[in-house]
């Protein structure tokens, strides 16, 4: 009897041994897309931005991709606080996560080299995606597909997570001077192969003043949205403004353009030093309100 149940046994382990994984083709490919993915997030190769060649940086955040590629891979069992524990199984239907918006800013500082050496320190915990020096020289610190710390506290509409969902790009400028034709140039250039490559929104090119009222102030009154808005990054008001309804509301119209009216009097700041920038007061006007209503228009379109 002894005998005939080890046989029983040894029947059962061997026929659980060759049973097949019915997971195991899909797993495959799982794992084969997964690697292109890492491929790609870790490829720290040029690409050409024509007129300009950018220069690309060897950074530390080479040394976090590790942490991000175990992430990515980590497969099996996760216990739950209810005693269920998951079962993996891999999709062959995924792919990375692409950036929806583009956050410009002017550096505050006082040269490219002075931006890089600031990104590369630890300590700092501020980074972005692009630098432009006033020359036009484009250098990349971060894959586009990762997140970088440019936004901080910040607030798009319901998005309160902009770092997430953005790529920052610096402009080398210290906040009281113009910005360069070059430097605007190879924007202009950096900004359409993104909107290419992400189908970014005509409406999601924002300034760091946009989405951080009374925190931040950049880029300057200086800046030229006009410029970039004609050329499809960025929305403008119309050159000659219809007059707002008696009963617009101003706060509501902000909140739906997707500025945050905790600080009512930041938003509209922060408004009229994107889209008027002669004028950079919390003063509700006649043009000021006529032009938020302009901007209202278009962003519910």
């Amino acid at each position: 009897m002894v005998r005939k149940h080890f046989c029983y046994l040894i029947l059962a382990i061997i026929i659980t041994s060759c049973s097949t994984n019915p997971y195991k083709t899909t797993e495959k490919a799982y794992d084969q897309q997964l690697k292109t993915l890492e491929n790609q997030i870790t490829s720290k190769e040029a690409k050409a931005i024509p007129p300009v060649s950018p220069l690309i940086i060897d950074t530390t955040y080479a040394s976090q991709l590790g942490i991000i590629k175990d992430t990515l891979s980590k497969t099996g069992s996760t216990a739950l606080l209810n005693g269920i524990s998951t079962e993996w199984i891999g999709t062959v239907n995924f792919n990375l996560r692409k950036p929806s918006f583009v956050i410009i800013h002017h550096t505050a500082q006082d040269s490219l080299q002075q931006t890089v050496s600031t990104f590369t320190k630890t300590k700092t915990q501020v980074s972005a995606h692009y630098i432009i020096s006033e020359n036009g020289k484009v250098v990349q610190m971060l894959n586009d597909y990762l997140r970088a710390w440019h936004a901080g506290n910040s607030t798009w509409g319901k998005n309160t997570d902009l770092n997430s969902s953005s790529i920052g790009i610096e402009l080398d400028n210290n906040g009281f001077k113009p910005f360069t034709e070059a430097q605007i140039s190879s924007l202009v250039a950096l900004l359409t192969k993104l909107k290419k490559d992400y189908n970014i929104p005509t409406q999601n090119f924002l300034g760091h003043a946009d989405i951080a009222p009374g925190r931040k102030q950049d880029p300057s009154a200086l800046f030229p949205w006009k410029t970039l808005a004609e050329k499809g990054f960025g929305i403008w008001p119309d050159a000659v403004l219809e007059e707002a309804p008696f009963d617009f509301k101003i706060e509501p119209a902000l909140r739906i353009i997707g500025y945050n009216t905790k600080n009512l009097s930041a938003a509209i700041q922060a408004f009229k030093l994107h889209y008027i920038q002669t004028d950079a007061t919390s003063t509700l006007d006649r043009k000021t309100i006529d032009t938020i209503y302009s901007i209202y228009k278009k962003q519910v379109q």
